[in-house]
């Protein structure tokens, strides 16, 4: 869903890129990795074992991908010299807090999905400390691959009404919007690596030529955690009624429950809000709002209709 908008917004720049899925490289094989990652100045490591459910009984096999996988791309990325952003969860964080978790929150982790990616985390700062960028996003929506949206309007298709918790908080996201601050990030940090660049050469004396003040101008971003999810916050009983209302479909057939009526083996966040300072101090602007971002996409008709989906039977 991400990678495929991502690749749309490198294309449309014009950009030489690689992209390899999961038959293409194993991202647990660490030689080949390497091989992959060689003459590359920026690599976005979207890999990630995401059956959240699934984990609980294979948290091996999600660690393999989530944490070992993600190590390996980093100290790659390390070696070949290139910057590194990786893409995180907000299930790193247990849900329990009541206003935007910062990006320095300690991690907390309720399920074995965020305890793989949490590690994951901490193998990407400590294997490239000086170029690698962790950036957490979450209830992403897109035009590829299965997300919530979709699935609602697939349901709404069939019935009357549909129940949807109304005691999860977080903030839906447009995966267009998240491929197009990655590459903002990408920009402030090659920025920032020219800057920290002449500033080593003025330090030793032998001035900045080459560099040119047009190299240095804009953002400039730390390594370090963002995180790039749309602002505002809703649940996802708000998110269907604002999905529905985006469609003419009436927003009174969604009916309001709590996570008590879905039981399922990874327990879920119930607040997943994501605080947006890093953006600020890297002179980038945050996401703009969710209910903006959903207008957005619903307008560029990324949110698709299912049979009977704007009627009732």
């Amino acid at each position: 869903m991400l990678g495929l908008d991502l690749q749309a917004a490198l294309a449309a720049r014009g950009a030489d890129v690689t992209a390899l899925g999961r038959t293409d490289l194993d991202v647990t094989d660490a030689s080949a990795v390497l091989r992959a990652v060689a003459g590359h100045d920026v690599v976005f490591n979207l890999a990630a074992y995401t059956k959240v459910d699934d984990a609980e009984s294979f948290e091996d096999e999600a660690y393999d991908v989530n944490a070992t996988g993600a190590g390996n791309v980093a100290a790659a990325a390390r070696e070949s010299g290139a910057t590194l952003i990786h893409v995180s969860t907000d299930y790193v964080f247990d849900g329990s807090a009541t206003s935007p978790y910062p990006e320095d929150a300690p991690y907390s982790p309720l399920s074995a999905y965020g305890r793989t990616k949490a590690q994951g985390e901490r193998n990407v700062l400590h294997e490239h400390p000086s170029g690698a960028y962790v950036v957490r996003t979450a209830w992403l929506y897109g035009k590829h691959g299965s997300s919530f949206p979709k699935t609602m309007l697939k349901l709404i298709a069939d019935r009357d009404t549909v129940s949807v918790v109304n005691d999860q908080h977080g903030q839906p996201t447009w995966t267009v919007d998240v491929a197009t601050q990655l590459l903002r990030l990408a920009d402030a940090a090659r920025t920032s690596a020219a800057g920290l660049h002449s500033a080593a050469l003025r330090s030793a004396g032998l001035g900045s030529a080459g560099l040119g003040s047009a190299g240095l101008g804009g953002p400039h971003a730390a390594p370090g955690i963002y995180h790039a999810t749309n602002s505002g916050e809703t649940t996802w009983f708000g998110f269907t009624q604002a999905l529905f209302g985006e469609l003419q479909i009436d927003p009174d057939r969604v009916q309001p429950t709590d996570s008590s009526q879905f039981v399922r083996p990874a327990p879920r966040p119930a607040y997943s809000v994501l605080g947006h300072d890093a953006w600020s101090r890297a002179g980038i602007e945050p996401l703009r709002n969710w209910g903006e971002a959903l207008h957005a996409a619903a307008i560029s008709g990324v949110l698709e209709k299912h049979g009977n989906a704007s009627g009732r039977r």
